[in-house]
């Protein structure tokens, strides 16, 4: 095991971590558009993203690790896409919108900004533990540095 690798597996987090937090800021500001892309023919509303994650760690040395017994390394998470959420469009009453269909609905984006919220600051907290974490690998580092001096 590399002295690195706690480093590098709370860098990979701490990158998972900030493009959740730019996919939470792209689904706030766009929780007001009513024109996202064209679908058949028709303006559909902005669709919420959601980041999916998995771990690191599915080549061949990790796979080899465990058939031999010795314990896996922790090698972090990636990104692996974003999705979009299928939840429905909400609809409301307004006929002099210019989005609005025959009936005089409009349907608008499926972004709850509660929703968005907790996420952000659940992402949030994630990325200072992880900073936190990366900080105290680095202190033990230094101090072992200090000691073979």
């Amino acid at each position: 095991m590399s002295i690195f690798q706690s480093i590098n597996t709370s860098a990979s987090a701490l990158t998972a971590q900030r493009v959740r937090m730019d996919v939470i800021s792209s689904n706030m500001a766009n929780m007001d558009t009513t024109r996202g892309e064209m679908v058949d023919g028709e303006w559909q509303p902005y669709r919420r993203k959601m980041v999916v994650t998995q771990p690191q760690g599915n080549h061949f040395s990790s796979f080899l690790n465990k058939a031999m017994g010795s314990s896996s390394k922790a090698d972090g998470v990636k990104v692996t896409e974003i999705v979009e959420d299928d939840t429905p469009f909400e609809l409301f009453y307004d006929p002099d919108h210019p989005d609005a269909n025959d009936e005089g609905y409009v349907a608008m984006p499926n972004v709850d900004p509660l929703k968005e919220m907790v996420d952000l600051i659940s992402s949030t907290r994630s990325y200072e533990a992880n900073v936190t974490a990366m900080n105290a690998t680095k202190g033990m580092l230094m101090k072992a540095l200090e000691i073979g001096k």
